[in-house]
């Protein structure tokens, strides 16, 4: 086996369990991403627009944030998985139906989705806090967008 090419400041415990959490964080943001795509190439309703552009930006938030974990993974020695294969057995995030949907399935699917992701989010939070906190500090940031995210799609159904 090949020497790791990317020292981590890390002991090599510490860096297995953040790259751990990071790996299952990069498959949901993966996921979250595809879909919100989804969604996007499907929605249909008398709100169709606001919706539609709504999902464009929940997939820049998803795979910006995606691309933060998936570089500090990277930068702590840990190589990112983001291949579709990982992505469809690992992921957290609840599926969304497929074929037409309209703007009110849409957005009780995706709010349910930025829920389940956010429990998920605040509980690798904990598990950082020790570890490292420039991981835990990565996660609170990506953890706010994404809680006012969740805010915003509640809104269009409140």
């Amino acid at each position: 086996m090949a020497k790791n090419p990317i020292t981590s400041p890390l002991s090599d415990a510490d860096r297995d369990a953040v790259g751990s959490v990071l790996q299952a964080t990069l498959v949901d943001l993966v996921d979250l991403s595809l879909i919100g795509k989804q969604a996007h190439w499907n929605v249909i309703g008398k709100n169709f627009r606001s919706v539609h552009l709504q999902l464009d930006e929940l997939v820049v938030l998803a795979r910006n944030a995606a691309d933060q974990v998936a570089e500090r993974a990277a930068a702590l020695g840990v190589t990112p998985n983001g291949t579709a294969k990982t992505i469809a057995e690992s992921s957290g995030v609840p599926e969304i139906a497929s074929g037409w949907l309209k703007e009110d399935q849409v957005v009780a699917s995706i709010t349910g989705s930025l829920a389940s992701l956010i429990t998920r989010m605040r509980a690798r939070i904990d598990e950082t806090d020790k570890p490292d906190l420039v991981t835990q500090d990565l996660l609170i940031g990506i953890t706010q967008e994404l809680e006012q995210a969740h805010w915003m799609w509640q809104a269009q159904a409140a």
